[in-house]
């Protein structure tokens, strides 16, 4: 564990009164993960009132967190040559297409092949950026979501990336195949997200502690059965897009988490299901991606085209639709 460098004291207000510990100092350090600060908690690095806590300790109007922000631990990662569909890089950042099935950065189950470790073998630089975990990921998909990302190259475009990110300054538009007929053109969704109350892997809106979370949407194809939606996440939760389709009856096509039974499912074609099944994930796709580029402040705007197995789907789609 590395040696402690800058100190932290943060009294806590109406706001975080009643969270866990390990949650509001992801808040507070958002550049550690979160069982990285488990360890420190429970190493007594980092107290409330002066006292060891369990990460799970709930704090009230008025506790004191105090101890040591950890020092970057240096990368680790191995680099792997992969092949990368970069839309753009220059001496700040690269921005990609990442295709569903690759992870984004190493994790228990996946310790190697993932973005990070290709990324490690295309910009050596980023191994001396000593970021503390994620080398140059301000922002991810999900390993079974495809899309526009981007990455920091150096240290500078990390923070004002990051920043821009949590100022929800960054424009981050989907296109998700959903099942079932909308009965409008476009609408909002507006419920929190949060754990599940029983299910600890899995995000819901049904949550005891849920944070604020916005996805506004429009049909940008409807068919007999299903839809093509466009989706504008106003926020950056966990899950948000599945679990928001999900809640408004409408789940993601090829989702095992959130998709469930469907009332439309026996609607769909046979060459649907068929190609469905060959895909073997959601159907969701980081569409568009806007920004301010962290070192010219000019205003960046990209676009990844569907991958072949969603467009797969969406042929079978268009080719039995009335």
């Amino acid at each position: 564990m590395p040696m402690p460098s800058e100190g932290l004291c943060h009294r806590i207000d109406i706001h975080h009164s009643g969270q866990r510990l390990d949650r509001v100092l992801t808040e507070l350090l958002p550049d550690y993960s979160r069982s990285y600060l488990a360890q420190l908690i429970r190493s007594g690095a980092l107290v409330v009132n002066q006292k060891t806590r369990k990460p799970s300790y709930r704090l009230s109007l008025g506790d004191v967190i105090s101890g040591h922000q950890p020092a970057p631990e240096p990368v680790r990662y191995t680099p792997e040559p992969m092949e990368l569909d970069i839309l753009h890089e220059d001496a700040h950042l690269i921005v990609l297409n990442k295709p569903a099935g690759l992870v984004v950065h190493p994790a228990p189950g996946h310790p190697s092949g993932t973005l990070v470790n290709g990324l490690l073998a295309h910009c050596p630089e980023l191994q001396r950026q000593e970021e503390t975990f994620r080398p140059g990921i301000v922002h991810r998909l999900d390993k079974d979501t495809s899309g526009v990302m981007v990455v920091a190259k150096e240290r500078r475009a990390h923070e004002s990336l990051a920043q821009q990110f949590k100022q929800r300054l960054v424009r981050k538009h989907y296109l998700a195949l959903v099942r079932g007929r909308l009965k409008a053109d476009h609408g909002e969704i507006d419920f929190p997200i949060g754990r599940h109350p029983t299910d600890r892997k899995k995000m819901s809106i049904i949550t005891r502690r849920g944070r604020p979370a916005l996805t506004r949407w429009s049909v940008h194809r409807q068919f007999d059965s299903a839809a093509l939606l466009a989706l504008e996440l106003k926020t950056g939760r966990t899950h948000q897009a599945r679990v928001h389709c999900a809640a408004i009856g409408y789940p993601i096509m090829g989702d095992p988490v959130y998709g469930g039974r469907h009332r439309g499912d026996a609607a769909l074609s046979a060459a649907v299901r068929q190609a469905l099944a060959k895909v073997g994930r959601q159907m969701l796709h980081a569409w568009r991606l806007s920004f301010q580029h962290p070192d010219s402040g000019r205003e960046m705007r990209f676009k990844a085209d569907l991958a072949e197995d969603m467009q797969l789907v969406l042929d079978c789609l268009e080719g039995f639709s009335i």
